[in-house]
């Protein structure tokens, strides 16, 4: 049976006792439980959501007028044609997830070849891929995808709107990842590699690419929490696709139409809102606990402060201040040593 070699075995009285069998080791960090648990609820609520809806999101479900509050029959309430705000919310929440979720790996994958090609291969390749991220990076992307998705037609679907968003959300990554590359391309396990005859392929996607992981998965989700924001801003803006195709954005979209914060219909804007802002929240507080796992300081800062906890000893000064004691005015002076001035007299 396998054990576990960290902890010794102890004789007491001539008697050994036997060690603890590994156990499999659960992500600790708050943050990630938090994200974890929240992006876990999105994703199913994506799933279902359609499925749970009291109402169809589009039917009007009475005669126009003014919109309803909640109530026992629309929690949420209704819009001003009498639409149920949380069909369409729980209808909305699988778009605006594929669409960002799609967009997340596009980049991503654009972003490791990119990145991972330059950083390895140096020279001419590694100047023009480079200079192919930089022109990304300063590009101004909410308006070119305002000027792209004017052309596009509006019944475009969530795939093409995701390929679409990925295009200006791979050149951050990219960087991020040749920086790194540039870093490991002189270790002494690619030099073996190289110097045995592996293929340039090879040698990137088995010697280098691993190692990346930890940043791959960061990326990933930042580009994931950029391609809600963006969705939702060119939804929010009337670019896309809005009834019958539902999304957040396009119930903000509606909301502001009729001027509902003005006339304090919060039962119409704020839970499609406060739905975007969890589902950032979440993926935030993943791609920080990814941040502490691959920086060697935060990561240290972590144990450190688990193991004071572990001991007892309390936080007295969170957030790093330094103390300064003041000595009491009617306090005497600190004195030199006696031999303070006989320094080097000898």
């Amino acid at each position: 049976m396998a054990v576990s070699m960290t902890e010794p075995a102890v004789a007491a009285a001539g008697t050994a006792v036997p060690l603890r069998a590994r156990r499999l080791r659960l992500p600790r960090s708050p943050k990630v439980l938090t994200g974890l648990g929240l992006l876990t609820v999105f994703l199913i609520l994506a799933v279902i959501g359609p499925v749970i809806a009291p109402y169809n999101p589009s039917a009007d479900l009475a005669a126009s007028g003014t919109p309803q509050p909640p109530s026992a029959a629309h929690w949420l309430g209704t819009t001003q044609t009498q639409q149920d705000v949380l069909s369409q919310l729980l209808t909305g929440g699988r778009s605006t997830i594929v669409v960002a979720l799609l967009a997340g790996v596009v980049a991503t994958v654009i972003a490791v070849v990119v990145g991972v090609a330059a950083g390895y291969l140096g020279g001419l390749a590694d100047d023009l891929l480079s200079m192919l991220a930089n022109i990304f990076l300063v590009m101004p992307a909410l308006l070119l995808l305002i000027v792209i998705f004017g052309f596009l037609p509006a019944s475009s679907d969530d795939l093409l709107i995701g390929a679409i968003i990925a295009l200006t959300g791979w050149a951050w990554g990219a960087r991020v990842l040749r920086a790194q590359t540039l870093s490991l391309r002189n270790r002494d396990y690619v030099e073996s590699a190289r110097i045995t005859g592996e293929s340039t392929f090879r040698i990137i996607g088995w010697e280098i690419v691993p190692n990346l992981l930890p940043i791959i998965a960061s990326s990933f989700l930042f580009t994931v929490l950029y391609g809600v924001g963006t969705y939702t801003a060119i939804a929010y803006l009337g670019l896309v696709n809005i009834d019958p195709h539902w999304s957040w954005g396009g119930m903000l979209f509606w909301a502001q139409s009729v001027n509902a914060q003005v006339n304090d219909y919060w039962w119409w804007y704020i839970p499609p809102g406060l739905a975007v802002a969890l589902l950032g929240t979440a993926l935030a507080l993943l791609n920080f606990g990814i941040d502490e796992f691959i920086n060697p300081r935060l990561r240290a800062a972590g144990l450190t402060r688990r193991r004071a906890r572990q001991a007892g000893i309390p936080r007295r000064f969170p957030l790093g201040v330094t103390p300064v004691i003041r000595a009491p005015a009617d306090a005497p002076a600190a004195r030199p040593p006696a031999d303070a001035g006989q320094v080097g007299t000898r």
